[in-house]
């Protein structure tokens, strides 16, 4: 009976090995938050080496994405991180948008909550790990393209509008 299971199981996960999301390679760069904002070279870097790969259109796969359920998981993080915050697609949102989301850069930064644990345990993505020098220039750099806006654009328009409750919320 275990040999039955372990061999059910065997061919299972022999084939969801053929079941594989869609890489995420658009690498569609039109709306890329450098086609408007300034982006030293440092800062292109880090975000090149900690936060593209989830933040933006075109993921640097590892070997062990070609594993399932491996793949599901990282596309997972990938959807989710692009959800939150998409580099690539950064200008197509509006300005206080943009700036919400330079705020928001800071803060997670801020509270060493991204690069997300998950993507640097085990010694995974090493490189990805920020020192405090490289934390400290990304909000140097975020907080100085948030004074860019704000010396642009009045400052009700650097504002999230408020959301409308749903019906029967309060």
């Amino acid at each position: 009976m275990l040999k039955k299971i372990l061999l059910a199981l065997l061919a299972v996960f022999i084939i969801i090995q053929f079941i594989r999301p869609e890489k995420n390679l658009s690498d569609d760069q039109s709306m890329n938050i450098a086609t408007k904002y300034d982006v030293p070279v440092d800062v292109k870097n880090i975000l090149e080496v900690a936060c593209n790969d989830c933040h933006s259109n075109k993921t640097v796969y590892p070997w062990y994405y070609n594993i399932q359920p491996v793949a599901w998981w990282m596309n997972e993080h990938v959807e989710d991180g692009k959800r939150h915050l998409n580099f690539s697609t950064f200008t197509s949102l509006s300005i206080a948008r943009q700036n919400h989301k330079l705020e928001e850069t800071v803060e997670m930064v801020e509270d060493d909550a991204m690069p997300l644990k998950s993507y640097t345990a085990l010694g995974m993505h090493a490189e990805a790990k920020l020192t405090t020098a490289q934390r400290e220039r990304l909000i140097q750099w975020a907080k100085a393209q948030m004074d860019t806006l704000k010396a642009k654009y009045p400052a009700d328009s650097l504002v999230m509008p408020k959301r409308n409750p749903a019906p029967g919320q309060h």
